[in-house]
């Protein structure tokens, strides 16, 4: 605890304020000027400029201690890529989520050939610690050439409209997206991604399956947990 409170050290804000903010930008789909605008309805005077320095600070921490919380996710790995440009060059956004929808991991590249697609499958399978009980992908020849050499023993599904789900997944972000005004670089993005990812893991409850009762007590979980991860 003493070493969470210095690294609150330094700012003129509680640490209350500033993890609240942080959970703001990155469990909306508000640009920063949305975010320092709702501060300032509450009678928090802050910069847009202070609110990125924030974000880009302590959200990042907060994102791996959510991650080493959850653990390891589903068995069944749904993956998609989708284009997306930074600075006017085009970028491939690679996206894997499991059989409930939450996101395994994010990356980042400029290709989506046979190297981009081995690079994704060892970043997951170190973030996850085990191989899945079977992937599904569109058709793109890249997965088959890297399941082959990467995950030849797991099932490889490709069946028209089966990753509907990794596809949907992207919504969101292409909504951040448009709030951002784009992407600034290769590394904002991924840093970006990567917190946004486990925010939404941790507060998307599946409302629309539930008891109106049994989400509120779920939410109240996934607030709880917030909490104790930004110890505040």
């Amino acid at each position: 605890m003493n070493t969470e409170k210095s690294s609150y050290h330094g700012y003129r804000f509680p640490s209350e304020i500033i993890s609240h903010t942080v959970w703001l930008y990155h469990r909306f789909c508000l640009s920063l000027r949305d975010v320092e605008d709702l501060l300032a309805e509450r009678g928090i005077e802050v910069s847009y400029e202070s609110i990125r320095n924030w974000c880009a600070r302590f959200g990042p921490k907060y994102a791996h201690r959510i991650k080493k919380w959850r653990g390891q996710l589903g068995d069944t790995w749904y993956l998609d890529e989708v284009f997306t440009k930074i600075n006017g060059e085009q970028v491939y956004l690679w996206r894997a989520v499991d059989q409930d929808a939450d996101t395994l991991d994010v990356l980042i590249q400029k290709e989506r050939g046979k190297c981009a697609a081995k690079r994704f499958f060892c970043k997951l399978l170190k973030g996850q610690g085990s191989s899945p009980r079977k992937i599904v992908t569109d058709k793109l020849k890249s997965y088959s050439a890297a399941h082959r050499e990467l995950l030849v023993a797991v099932p490889h599904c490709t069946d028209c409209h089966a990753n509907n789900r990794a596809e949907v997944s992207h919504e969101p972000t292409r909504q951040q997206e448009r709030s951002m005004r784009g992407f600034k670089s290769l590394g904002q993005a991924q840093r970006f991604l990567a917190v946004h990812a486990e925010v939404g893991n941790l507060f998307r409850v599946g409302r629309h399956l539930l008891k109106a009762c049994h989400h509120r007590e779920l939410r109240a979980r996934s607030f709880a947990k917030w909490k104790e991860v930004t110890r505040v």
